[in-house]
């Protein structure tokens, strides 16, 4: 099962997503989506998980969940949007990895791309990094990794230009 993973789109959509994202069987989001359209069009390549963020309107609040816990190839996840990072999570975040102990925790909110074991709580921490124009990164990146069996391979990041550079196409 191939995934895409994005997060802070704050918007924006980049068309060669749909090259990148060609071969995904699910798209998780990992927050700050911006708006439907985002959402509608990602659908359009792959069926679509989803947790709101922090910049989110109502109408996303009231459609989607804070977290996300999923369950494929025998692989268990965590999303949300707001987590703190593997040496300082949010407490609530931190119960979370205690009591249900999934082996990936993926969120966004940082704007940073970053792949890191957490070896306390035995967790796989993703951030995608930012997707959108708005922020202080200065590369806006997604992920696609591959899950099968249990296990995670394939783990890529996908740089998709300069922040604020319009996508050819």
């Amino acid at each position: 099962m191939t995934i895409g993973l994005i997060s802070d789109t704050h918007g924006y959509f980049d068309e060669s997503l749909s090259e990148h994202f060609r071969s995904c069987n699910e798209i998780w989001h990992a927050g700050d989506i911006g708006n439907t359209d985002v959402i509608r069009r990602l659908k359009q390549m792959a069926p679509v998980q989803a947790v709101y963020g922090n910049i989110d309107d109502r109408k996303l609040q009231s459609t989607l969940p804070e977290y996300l816990r999923l369950e494929k190839e025998g692989v268990r996840i965590l999303i949300t949007h707001i987590c703190g990072s593997p040496s300082r999570y949010n407490s609530l975040v931190a119960r979370m990895l205690d009591e249900e102990k999934p082996h990936v925790l993926i969120c966004g909110h940082s704007h940073i791309c970053q792949v890191k074991k957490d070896e306390r709580h035995n967790v796989l921490f993703i951030n995608p990094g930012a997707a959108g124009n708005q922020g202080f990164h200065t590369v806006r990146t997604v992920m696609r990794l591959e899950l099968n069996a249990g296990r995670i391979s394939k783990l890529e990041v996908i740089e998709l230009g300069k922040r604020g550079a319009i996508a050819p196409g």
